[in-house]
């Protein structure tokens, strides 16, 4: 049985090489161009996966989205879901992201990444939670994931994490992760560096409360947990 996408994009042309290209790589997709279509296509069968659009004719689509994500039935609240918007600025990705979406796509986009994107949530949806990857750096994309969340991160908190990520195990000096994020020379550089591991270990916490991956090292630094974090 064909996976089945739920799309909701008010752009007939979109909507028809999103369809399209879906539908060729053994997708069934069902399109709407409304957000009362989309609720209702939703309580009808279960997607695998939605792709939703952000500015729509009856609402917006991150309304959509918290929605669901507040649902009683965890079925709606954990499916895998991508934004698809026009909007590509950085406050509108952490909306978005913030929102609970698991990806976002800013137009105009390449049907074939969007297509491996659908892919890669489906993959990581169908995983065992022990067997996730407790952080997955998407260098290429500038985003890291975190037990399966992606991350509504900064520019500058994606670079902190990403240099302890890739340093995973070992001490990096607050000096050493000022240079290497900031690039910079300041006398602030302790203050400024602790200040955003605290905003990290705040969006860490979010997505699991128990946990705390950075540790501090007093007088030396940070480093990111080796084990479970």
């Amino acid at each position: 049985m064909k996976p089945r996408i739920l799309l909701l994009e008010d752009d007939n042309a979109i909507a028809g090489t999103v369809a399209f290209a879906l539908e060729r790589e053994g997708f069934a997709v069902e399109a709407v161009a409304l957000l009362r279509d989309a609720e209702a296509a939703l309580r009808r069968t279960l997607p695998a996966a939605a792709v939703l659009d952000v500015a729509l004719p009856d609402g917006n689509g991150l309304d959509l989205l918290r929605r669901w994500r507040a649902d009683g039935d965890a079925r709606v609240a954990t499916l895998p879901l991508m934004l698809l918007t026009a909007r590509g600025e950085e406050i509108d990705r952490v909306l978005g992201l913030e929102a609970g979406a698991d990806d976002y796509l800013p137009k105009p986009f390449s049907p074939r990444e969007l297509v491996a994107r659908v892919r890669a949530l489906l993959r990581r949806a169908a995983m065992p939670r022990a067997a996730q990857q407790v952080f997955e750096l998407d260098e290429p994309g500038q985003r890291i994931r975190y037990r399966g969340a992606v991350l509504a991160l900064t520019r500058l908190e994606y670079g902190l994490l990403r240099e302890l990520i890739l340093a995973r195990g070992r001490i990096l000096s607050r000096e050493t992760l000022f240079d290497r994020v900031w690039g910079t020379q300041s006398e602030a550089a302790d203050r400024t560096v602790d200040t955003h591991v605290k905003t990290l270990r705040a969006k860490l916490r979010d997505v699991h409360p128990g946990a705390d991956p950075i540790a501090t090292h007093r007088g030396l630094g940070y480093t990111l947990a080796d084990g479970e974090g």
